[in-house]
C-alpha cells in the first residue's frame, strides 16, 4: 500500500484528497435572502454543543451565496438522505434552486423543503475566521428527524451507509 504525505509547503491537493477519506453527510443550506429564498448544498456540518444546543458549518468564501449566508441571521440546515439525490443538482452551482420545489416557511422567514432526514433551524450565534473558509455556529432553535438512511460524500462521490458492518 502506497501512502501519499502532505506537507503545508507541498501540493494542496494532496491535502483535499487525505480530507476527502472522511466519509460526511450531505446537506442543503437555506436562508432568505434579498433575492429569495436560496440554498446550497454543504458537508461541512457538525454538531457542536448539546446545552446549548449548537452545530457548526463552514461557508467557503469564494462562494457566490457567501454575502447572503455570510450575514444571514436564521437559515435551516437539511440533512439529506439516499432519496435526494435531485437534491444535489438543485442546489449546486447554477442549479434551480427553489424553483418549482414545494417548500414552505418557518416561523423566522426561513425556506424549508420538508422531508429531509433531519432538519436544524438556527438562528447565527457566531463567526469565526477558518482560513478560505468563514465557519458558522448556529444556536438551534427547533431540531426534526424521521428515520430513513443518509446520504454520504466521500471521494469525490456520494453513496449510502450500510449499517452493521
Amino acid at each position: 500500500m502506497t501512502e501519499l504525505v502532505f506537507t503545508p509547503d507541498g501540493n494542496p491537493r494532496a491535502f483535499r484528497d487525505a480530507l476527502g477519506r472522511f466519509a460526511t453527510g450531505v446537506t442543503v443550506i437555506t436562508a432568505d435572502t434579498a433575492e429569495g429564498p436560496m440554498g446550497f448544498t454543504a458537508n461541512s456540518f457538525a454538531g457542536v454543543s448539546l446545552d446549548p444546543a449548537l452545530v457548526l458549518w463552514s461557508l467557503a468564501n469564494a462562494s457566490s451565496r457567501y454575502r447572503h449566508f455570510a450575514t444571514a441571521g436564521h437559515y435551516a440546515i437539511h440533512v439529506l438522505d439516499q432519496t435526494h439525490v435531485d437534491w444535489l443538482a438543485r442546489f449546486n452551482r447554477g442549479g434551480s434552486g427553489f424553483d418549482g420545489l414545494n417548500h414552505e416557511v418557518n416561523p423566522e422567514g426561513v425556506p424549508v423543503v420538508h422531508g429531509a432526514l433531519a432538519r436544524f433551524d438556527c438562528a447565527q450565534q457566531a463567526t469565526h475566521d477558518g482560513g478560505d473558509h468563514l465557519i458558522i455556529v448556529g444556536r438551534v432553535l427547533r431540531a426534526s428527524y424521521r428515520n430513513g438512511a443518509p446520504l454520504v460524500f466521500s471521494q469525490g462521490v456520494y453513496g449510502g451507509f450500510v449499517a452493521g458492518v
